[in-house]
């Protein structure tokens, strides 16, 4: 048996349970509201009768209640179909490349790659590879930088992506230090929905938001 149809067909009457309870709530409250109103114009006092400013107003009121719970729900609908919309934007996404925070050095044909971005210009910037257990292999310092995101490349000597390296970024500008933000390329293994939100499942970095992305390669 197919248990996938049969939660499928549960959420399906859910929904629609759901739905018929909503739209039987507020018909209810009309119906409440339109109740009251006859009943209080029928014993309202002959010598001071309602005013119609006060009419109009309760009148607009329920009205406009109406409208928000209509509108809410035309929210949600839309809302359901933007993650559909996202999700299939990010099939196409699966077995490519796309760059993403992180400090993993991507190596390929002997050439280590990574990046970083800037938020202020910098005097000079120093890069730092790192073996797993933390201790710097390698550096190099790439001079002033403008802001924004930068890349760099650093020969390898014959480590692969097997071997684990990552790296850090400082920045100097006059006598303040500070950390850019790395950014590094990964692959796009798979993808994933949970509530509102598109995740990506990486390579390297495991699910990351969609909004996380910075570029495609």
């Amino acid at each position: 048996m197919d248990f996938s149809t049969l939660n499928i067909a549960s959420k399906s009457t859910a929904a629609a349970a759901s739905a018929a309870h909503d739209t039987a709530s507020a018909a209810g409250s009309q119906d409440r509201f339109l109740k009251l109103l006859v009943t209080q114009m029928q014993n309202q006092d002959p010598l001071s009768p309602m005013d119609n400013a006060q009419l109009t107003t309760q009148i607009a009121q329920i009205n406009t209640v109406t409208g928000i719970d209509k509108l809410n729900t035309s929210v949600e609908g839309l809302s359901g179909q933007f993650v559909q919309m996202q999700a299939l934007q990010g099939a196409a996404l699966v077995g490519r490349d796309v760059v993403v925070p992180g400090n993993v050095l991507d190596i390929t044909n002997g050439v280590g790659q990574g990046g970083f971005e800037l938020g202020a210009p910098a005097d000079n910037v120093k890069v730092e590879v790192l073996s797993p257990a933390g201790q710097v292999v390698g550096s190099m310092n790439l001079g002033a930088q403008g802001s924004g995101m930068q890349g760099f490349e650093w020969p390898a000597s014959g480590a692969t992506n097997d071997s684990g390296l990552r790296f850090r970024v400082t920045a100097t500008s006059g006598s303040v230090n500070s950390s850019p933000t790395t950014l590094m390329r990964d692959r796009v293994n798979a993808i994933t929905t949970g509530g509102n939100a598109l995740n990506l499942e990486l390579q390297n970095a495991g699910s990351v938001p969609y909004s996380a992305v910075r570029a495609l390669n």
